[in-house]
């Protein structure tokens, strides 16, 4: 009984890394994106214009994706204690961010191939109320940057709290919640191509630009893909554990190879250190050492002046002249 409540301990002040005011703000923004999406699309069918058109079905696919990183936060919160995910249920949001970015590259495909297709078969656009829509699609997306951006640096400035309690920093901001910045990509992508549907539809409306409708599609698609990309290398970067070049793991290796007694020799031979949580980390390693005294709990309490990192698996092998340096 005790070691159950020991390990639901280690899952709630470890490894549960719970944002509650993230994922009540993500679930706003999908409602109210959601919304303003039915809107943007019929209105867009009916006043015959791309751009406006585009943005509405943009807005649908980041409806669903917001709607899956609101889902990550929920899922993640449910299982926080399931003692089955080894490392807490962080990486769940960050699998809502891929998923997130996915659809991102969808939507620019499908930006592509309906602006392409209006560029060869132009049709007339009722370019003032295409514009009234266009220009309320910001103010929506506006109002709801604002709100993930306050919850982002909420989030952000608790981390930074968090990371200053601890003895060593990296010079590094703290990392930051993949899913939220997700969810605020989309946001963003959306108000760049309310801004260009904007601009696109005035060029039309005021000076016979009808071909700005269908570019304006295409460099918004190119917008959407390039901020998909660097979504998919952060968050495919924690999935696949890809932790090796960060400052951490140096000074893991230091750690541990300065824990021999003076004037003995410890090498760390093998080091993995991954990410499972938005601040701290998990490593294993194993050392070849003179010292003949030298425990795994003699290491581990060297760690322990990086609260960064909150599980150590430890394996130490013996040089064999190393009984001859003790004493």
């Amino acid at each position: 009984m005790k070691s159950d409540n020991l390990s639901r301990w280690v899952h709630d002040h470890v490894f549960d890394q719970s944002n509650p005011l993230a994922e009540r703000s993500t679930r706003l923004v999908m409602w109210i994106t959601a919304a303003m999406m039915v809107v943007e699309i019929a209105a867009g069918w009916w006043f015959n214009s791309m751009a406006l058109l585009a943005d509405g079905w943009h807005m649908s696919s980041h409806a669903v994706a917001i709607g899956l990183s609101a889902f990550a936060y929920a899922a993640a919160r449910r299982y926080a204690q399931d003692t089955r995910f080894a490392f807490g249920t962080w990486k769940i949001e960050v699998l809502g961010g891929f998923a997130s970015a996915i659809f991102l590259l969808g939507v620019a495909a499908l930006m592509v191939f309906g602006s392409a297709e209006r560029l060869l078969s132009p049709q007339a656009i009722h370019y003032r109320e295409a514009i009234a829509i266009a220009v309320l699609g910001l103010l929506v997306n506006l109002v709801c940057a604002l709100i993930l951006g306050k919850a982002h640096k909420h989030t952000h400035g608790h981390a930074h709290e968090h990371h200053g309690h601890g003895h060593h920093a990296h010079g590094k901001a703290p990392h930051q919640d993949l899913n939220l910045k997700s969810a605020y990509i989309h946001v963003i992508a959306d108000a760049a191509t309310s801004v260009l549907a904007i601009a696109a539809l005035a060029g039309g409306w005021l000076f016979g630009w009808a071909w700005l409708d269908p570019a304006t599609g295409l460099l918004g698609a190119v917008l959407v893909a390039v901020w998909a990309k660097g979504l998919i290398v952060d968050t495919s970067r924690v999935l696949l554990d890809r932790e090796m070049d960060h400052p951490v793991v140096e000074e893991i290796r230091s750690v541990a190879e300065a824990s021999g007694a003076p004037g003995t020799l410890t090498r760390v031979t093998d080091l993995h250190v991954w990410r499972v949580g938005k601040n701290v980390y998990a490593c294993a390693l194993s050392v070849v050492t003179e010292d003949a005294a030298l425990t795994p709990a003699h290491i581990r309490a060297s760690l322990g002046q990086h609260e960064e990192v909150v599980h150590a698996t430890i394996e130490i092998h013996r040089y064999p002249g190393a009984m001859a340096h003790t004493g």
